[in-house]
């Protein structure tokens, strides 16, 4: 399958590119900023498929919009039109072209002369008014709020928020990338009541709303507590907001407690799934001798051996076991039961230790008793 970006070095573009990297069965050809528009009747010889992403949103002449939209995408009809195949255009547009200012009317032009070729060729048109769309690669301090802030609240630079309450409706580069390669694939088109494509989920929400969320990512450095970041909003908003680290800030340091046993380090912590953190043993280290109430853990020896002792705070019941770095096995402490761990390798041990819940200090669920 050979596939036409127009657009290609702008956000969705370098997006959409790499996807199709991805894949073996599809060749690219794009077409950007410098090439001729004279150029792009060339660029579409033996294409199948046309993502018409090219556009402009922010000329420094008014005029320019109608060039870059409406005029650019004319010329693309025509060279599709005359071509005589059967080509599939994916036109990304605007929520905005319903409005009657210079932009909105550009990006209404640009939908017209593509529109106007429905059916011709055995061809099909997908016309997408895209809401504000976010994700890694967009260009910051320009059109995108989402890309502003998070690029400047990644670096600590100050923002302004003039309309906190305002509402943002957002659709995520990823999920606006699935439908266009479904399309490009040959899925059936999926309109709305006006006959534009859609993509889902939409998130919508405030200004104000979308700055807290952004900020707590940096200050989850801090406390080392991250937010719920595996699904839905957050887990894009979250991928976007790493994307735009400088790479002075790729690392960063977290807490070290250490004592002549070894050290014991803290990693994450989460709102309602406890805490990851690891510890290391000298040789002939006991660590542990306490039991808790309703605290459980789980232990895996990364390196090192250990042996684990357990004695029930009721019957007095016993259990010992040993784990090695070697074999990767879990070993959870059971609630009324007091616990141990000990080196006895000849190296250090490293453990990795998950708690169910976050340490608090004033009610620490942790009771010191020998086994």
């Amino acid at each position: 399958m050979r596939v036409l970006i127009t657009g290609a070095d702008g956000f969705v573009g370098k997006n959409l590119q790499l996807r199709l990297r991805e894949r073996t069965d599809v060749e690219v050809v794009t077409f950007t900023r410098a090439e001729s528009v004279d150029y792009l009747p060339k660029a579409l010889e033996g294409v199948d498929v046309v993502f018409h992403l090219a556009g402009v949103n922010r000329p420094k002449d008014p005029q320019e919009f109608v060039a870059g939209n409406a005029e650019l995408s004319q010329v693309l009809s025509d060279a599709v039109r005359n071509s005589g195949r059967r080509i599939r255009v994916i036109l990304t547009s605007s929520t905005q072209a319903c409005m009657d200012n210079p932009y909105g009317l550009s990006k209404r032009q640009a939908e017209q002369a593509l529109q106007a070729l429905a059916g011709e060729n055995g061809g099909s048109i997908h016309v997408f008014r895209l809401p504000n769309v976010f994700g890694k690669w967009c260009k910051p301090n320009y059109n995108s709020a989402v890309a502003t802030f998070c690029h400047n609240i990644a670096r600590g630079i100050p923002i302004q928020i003039n309309a906190p309450d305002a509402a943002v409706t957002l659709v995520y580069i990823d999920d606006v990338l699935d439908r266009f390669i479904d399309l490009m694939d040959g899925a059936a088109a999926a309109s709305d009541a006006e006959g534009f494509e859609t993509v889902a989920p939409q998130y919508m929400l405030t200004v104000g709303e979308l700055v807290r969320q952004i900020t707590a990512f940096r200050e989850s450095r801090d406390g080392l507590v991250i937010d719920r970041v595996g699904t839905g909003f957050v887990r894009a908003l979250y991928s976007t907001y790493v994307s735009y680290l400088p790479v002075e800030r790729f690392a960063y340091e977290v807490p070290q407690y250490a004592d002549p046993r070894g050290v014991f380090v803290e990693m994450l912590r989460t709102p309602d799934c406890g805490q990851f953190s690891f510890f290391t043993a000298h040789p002939g280290i006991t660590r542990g001798g306490h039991y808790h109430h309703t605290k459980t853990e789980k232990f895996l020896v990364i390196k090192g051996q250990a042996r684990f002792r357990f004695r029930q705070m009721h019957t007095g019941q016993t259990h010992e076991l040993e784990t090695t770095g070697t074999k990767p096995e879990i070993v959870e402490t059971i609630p009324g039961w007091t616990h141990d761990i000990t080196n006895t390798g000849s190296d250090e041990m490293v453990v990795m230790l998950w708690a169910n819940e976050v340490f608090a200090r004033a009610k620490p669920d942790t009771y010191a008793c020998p086994v």
